[in-house]
């Protein structure tokens, strides 16, 4: 029988746009996280074991406001994610203060996984049916001869907007069969009215997007296949890397995918979603979140409480 797929959360970053640390930031009047409804929603999905991605720095405070109240509702474990998790023989560039970026992230859990895992960020909402989405595949799909099967749940783009600044996304281009064919990596994406469009030229001029347009929001699925990958392609990015941009190049999951995927050793799924993301890049963005929880709670689709004290 194959092992039961766990989740990762990645919760190492402090939101500097956002100022402080959001992950621990209270969305309803119970004191509930954007993280509570996320684990909540993967509890009902299957998942049993959370693994989460931190920073020894916010260690205490996370655990006080987080591990510590969820430990009676499903398998809680933590991994560290720091600077000087590195290869044999590599050290902290001098002035780094920058995360590795979330290819490193991932690569931090590998003595912890050794199964099927999902991952996604700490303080994004994503919505009941992606969590259901992707443990129904983890379940069903695992690797074959030829390619690693991984997969990752596609937002429209024109749900994962926010009216209070840019965001950055990566635009997705899925072929026929419903497989990943490459992510574009969109640094400044801004609602113009009724349309989306982004730059590349500081504003200069701007490219429509349309309401069709899938993007990647950070949740994937993947076999442990990923992390042999990302260990060995860590190496060849420092190599690369440490010599042009020391202080701040970031080893980026989805770069990784690319990889695989261009050089035919993995295929992704794209599972489409189209409930509503939410997350709080902008301080301005929190009253939106706010709203939205107390409004899918009056639906029905959450409780009052969604920690029952055991």
């Amino acid at each position: 029988m194959s092992k039961k797929p766990v989740l990762v959360i990645m919760a190492a970053g402090m939101g500097s746009r956002y100022g402080g640390l959001k992950q621990i930031d209270p969305i309803d009047e119970q004191g509930n996280k954007i993280i509570d409804f996320s684990i909540y929603d993967a509890v009902q999905a299957g998942f049993e074991t959370v693994v989460f991605i931190i920073k020894k720095a916010i260690e205490k405070e996370f655990k006080e406001n987080i591990g510590d109240r969820l430990k009676d509702h499903v398998n809680v474990k933590y991994v560290y994610q720091e600077l000087d998790k590195l290869p044999e023989g590599y050290g902290i560039p001098e002035g780094r203060v920058k995360p590795w970026g979330t290819g490193h992230a991932i690569l931090c859990c590998q003595d912890v996984i050794d199964g099927p895992f999902a991952v996604i960020n700490a303080d994004d909402y994503y919505g009941r049916t992606a969590f259901q989405a992707i443990y129904n595949q983890l379940t069903r799909v695992s690797d074959d001869e030829n390619k690693y099967q991984y997969a990752m749940v596609g937002y429209e783009l024109y749900n994962t907007l926010t009216e209070n600044g840019h965001v950055a996304r990566g635009v997705c281009t899925v072929n026929e069969d419903g497989k990943l064919l490459n992510i574009h990596e969109r640094t400044r994406i801004e609602k113009h009215g009724e349309i989306a469009e982004y730059t590349e030229d500081d504003g200069n001029s701007w490219t429509e997007l349309s309401e069709e347009t899938l993007v990647s929001m950070n949740l994937w699925g993947f076999t442990e296949s990923i992390l042999k990958e990302l260990s060995s392609r860590f190496i060849s990015f420092l190599d690369r890397e440490l010599t042009q941009n020391p202080v701040k190049c970031e080893y980026f999951l989805p770069f990784v995918v690319d990889e695989l995927l261009k050089e035919g050793k993995a295929e992704v799924s794209v599972l489409k979603s189209s409930d509503r993301w939410y997350g709080v890049t902008y301080k301005e963005d929190k009253e939106n979140v706010v709203k939205a929880i107390r409004q899918l709670k009056q639906s029905g689709l959450y409780p009052d409480i969604l920690w029952e004290e055991k």
